[in-house]
């Protein structure tokens, strides 16, 4: 698919949907989550890098981006990969443009990989686990051949009560039943399977976050170890900040809201740091948007890099000058 930056999302997945093809990496669309207008856009989801539940079988954003056109911040129009798999010689700048956040240039155009849309989809759910257990089984869900496609565990006082795990596989219909039916085999509990467009509404509940939409109340976008995910809340748990969490990719992201009007973000960023990941501050109240960096601190020398970047694509400071201690560097970790 090549197609403008600037068209709708909604217009994408429509165009795709008629052809039997999808975006595979399930971009989230943020504005029940952020209380925003407006239509989201291809060029918006590749310049943030957005990435939903299926990440953690068929990769990011990024490793979709095939080529793309854009304006730098002296004015040049430039283009980099092209429309196939194998078509980068020099530098990178398709993957170095996703998750730039617009710090490097305005993208125009953009190149996309596209992957056919599953037959049949099934998710595995289980209610009443706390974080240790439910992330122990998804981390072994990830870990069988049976290409589980979202892998998430939504904690207590999210939907419900409890603490509820979902396990989604896609494909063919006889491979969904049967890989279904084996995971529940060997995962512990007794699981509910449900299937098509039941299924299907639990991950945008999940892509989108969408239990945790409305408000101001400080909400984390977090990147760990999967099995890091626990030791996290634990911690956040002993600190006295109370919080609720849905985790997912098996763990390695965790959204977390605060519950209160403070982000917390010290002991929040002190302990995610403790654990090399990264904390990106998402949603708060004004004030505190303000007085609180939103992307998580580089180590100097990863600051150095960015800033070098930084300067040869933007020398006069003008592209999302409010965004330009982001890193494209720093997101491509994600």
């Amino acid at each position: 698919l090549v197609v403008a930056a600037g068209t709708p999302l909604a217009e994408v997945e429509a165009l795709l949907d008629e052809k039997g093809q999808r975006l595979a990496f399930e971009p989230m669309d943020h504005r029940a989550l952020l209380g925003t207008q407006g239509s989201p856009t291809i060029g918006g989801v590749i310049a943030a890098n957005v990435s939903g539940p299926r990440r953690v079988q068929v990769g990011a954003a990024r490793d979709f981006l095939l080529g793309v056109r854009f304006v730098d911040g002296s004015g040049q129009v430039l283009r980099n990969g092209g429309r196939v798999m194998k078509n980068v010689t020099g530098y990178d700048l398709v993957k170095l443009l996703a998750g730039s956040w617009g710090t490097l240039g305005v993208l125009s155009e953009v190149s996309l990989k596209v992957l056919a849309k599953p037959q049949a989809e099934a998710t595995l759910v289980l209610a009443g686990q706390g974080a240790e257990a439910a992330i122990g089984d998804l981390c072994r869900a990830m870990g069988t051949p049976f290409d589980v496609s979202g892998a998430v565990w939504i904690g207590p006082g999210v939907i419900g009560e409890q603490g509820e795990q979902r396990i989604r596989v896609e494909g063919l219909a006889g491979s969904v039943a049967y890989r279904a039916q084996r995971l529940v085999q060997a995962l512990p509990g007794d699981h509910r399977i449900v299937e098509g467009a039941e299924s299907a509404a639990l991950w945008r509940e999940v892509r989108d976050v969408v239990p945790f939409a409305g408000g101001t109340a400080p909400l984390w976008r977090i990147s760990v170890k999967p099995t890091d995910a626990p030791v996290l809340l634990g911690a956040l748990t002993q600190a006295g900040i109370a919080h609720r969490a849905i985790c997912d990719w098996s763990g390695g992201l965790v959204w977390l809201q605060i519950e209160g009007a403070h982000a917390r973000a010290a002991e929040v960023r002190a302990e995610v740091s403790r654990l090399g990941g990264h904390a990106t501050l998402l949603r708060a109240p004004q004030a505190q948007r303000q007085a609180v960096a939103m992307f998580h601190p580089q180590v100097p020398a990863l600051e150095r890099l960015s800033a070098g970047l930084r300067a040869r694509f933007d020398p006069k400071g003008i592209l999302n000058p409010g965004l330009m201690g982001v890193s494209a560097i720093r997101t491509a970790a994600e």
